[in-house]
């Protein structure tokens, strides 16, 4: 399996430093508000990178965090009145139906900044202690000049470092580029006592801390979205690398944004898309597919077309399984997936490319006529589904999803007594039974083999 690492900027094998146990981690939301479909996007990708690296090697540890200790989450609990714990615990079960309506996995970790603490303590001191940070005024700091390595995951240059550091400009600090790793509390604010004054942690220390808890102090893998690499994941890297003399992350994997109709999602704009409400317009499955239809490294745009586009195509291969339902695959049948298929999978996740197996195999299902081969044909979708995390519905269920009012049952019924009067002659009849499926956006398709119908999206 090859993997792209955005710190050599090369595509080279993985190669995990236990194979019996490939470590994970990828940085999960601030839960303060709803997520939007950018949002999405890191745990799609790495739920797809898991199941692949689960058929691979014999164990696979996967952590995604929850951050629920940052000052939007402090803002939104004081304008309700509320402890912190009420927002982040809201919007983390919001998210958490949103994953499951994607069908993202669940991880094997899901790591909390507010049970951490202490774990972030012992980091802290012991950064304080190997001289890479330093207290002043009430803070603690990461002295960035300490540590020669900075800058090389990002590849940025000095001056574009400062630049981005210069949001941040205080007094205290020895480099304007030195960042936070504990800052004091006001009464009115959430925060821990620390040797360093009641306070409560920076943003990046919080990643170090779980995952070195969790994971070790050298990880496979780390992930996020294109928009971490700095400060977040620079950062990270840093103190964690000078925290225990050791590299932090082997691979580190990095997804594009996700646009909206070609411009970035802004509030000022007004095209900030959030998932729950996408889902009451598409289901989660094609949302899904959308997010996958691009290749993980590069950009993303969402559009009303592409989703829709999304549910023509998963309308295809449904329908490929609809006509296989006859069909019925063995347990011990085997590995059934082209090696197009996992070729494309094994290299970097090409996921559009193994998307466009399915058609393969979809166009062959339609095609064959020999029971033994539509077998292996079925089994090969199937399986080749488990790894994109699609495809696990029973089709009919696809294909009456999202209808007004009529269940299946129902819909069998009207289409029997339109087959009816199609032979007794009576058009009008048939044609106004149509025209009652029609309007519940039932659509009616009439072949030789047979007359289905599928939920109009």
């Amino acid at each position: 399996m090859k993997l792209y690492n955005t710190e050599t900027k090369v595509k080279t094998e993985f190669v995990p430093i236990d194979p019996n146990n490939v470590t994970v981690y990828v940085c999960g939301p601030t839960v303060w508000n709803h997520a939007h479909i950018g949002n999405y996007r890191p745990p799609v990708v790495f739920d797809v990178l898991t199941r692949v690296l689960r058929s691979q090697f014999p164990k696979v540890t996967y952590a995604r965090n929850i951050t629920d200790i940052d000052d939007k989450i402090n803002k939104a609990a004081a304008e309700e009145g509320v402890d912190i714990s009420v927002i982040s615990e809201r919007y983390t079960n919001f998210y958490h139906q949103g994953l499951k309506a994607l069908g993202v996995l669940q991880t094997d970790i899901e790591p909390k900044v507010t049970d951490h603490v202490s774990e972030i303590h012992v980091k802290i001191q012991s950064l304080i202690d190997r001289g890479h940070a330093y207290v002043a005024d009430g803070h603690v700091l990461f002295d960035v000049p300490s540590y020669s390595g900075y800058g090389e995951l990002s590849k940025r240059d000095p001056e574009e470092l400062l630049a981005g550091a210069r949001i941040d400009v205080a007094s205290y600090k020895k480099s304007d580029g030195d960042f936070v790793l504990w800052k004091p509390s006001s009464d009115e604010q959430p925060g821990w006592d620390s040797p360093w004054g009641r306070g409560r942690p920076g943003w990046h220390i919080e990643c170090t801390a779980m995952a070195a808890t969790h994971l070790g102090e050298t990880i496979d893998i780390h992930g996020g979205g294109h928009d971490l690499v700095f400060p977040h994941h620079e950062n990270e890297r840093a103190q964690s690398t000078c925290a225990h003399d050791a590299p932090f992350v082997n691979y580190w994997m990095h997804n594009g944004f996700v646009n909206v109709n070609k411009e970035k999602m802004s509030k000022s704009i007004g095209n900030v898309l959030l998932v729950r409400d996408l889902l009451e317009q598409a289901s989660g499955e094609a949302i899904r597919y959308v997010l996958l239809s691009a290749h993980y490294r590069a950009p993303l745009d969402w559009t009303d077309a592409a989703l829709q586009q999304a549910n023509n195509n998963l309308d295809r291969i449904y329908g490929a399984l609809r006509k296989m339902s006859h069909i019925d695959v063995p347990n011990d049948i085997g590995d059934q997936k082209t090696k197009a298929f996992v070729d494309a999978m094994l290299d970097d996740l090409n996921v559009p490319k193994a998307l466009a197996e399915l058609f393969v195999l979809a166009k062959e299902a339609n095609t064959c006529d020999s029971d033994n081969e539509l077998v292996k044909i079925k089994a090969a979708l199937l399986q080749s589904g488990e790894w994109l995390g699609l495809l696990q519905q029973d089709p009919e269920a696809w294909f009456s999803s999202g209808g007004d009012d009529l269940d299946g049952q129902e819909i069998d019924a009207l289409i029997a007594e339109r087959l009816q009067a199609k032979a007794n002659k009576n058009w009008a009849r048939a044609d106004e039974i149509r025209d009652i499926l029609a309007d519940k956006k039932v659509v009616v398709e009439d072949a030789e083999s047979g007359t289905t119908w599928r939920i109009e999206k």
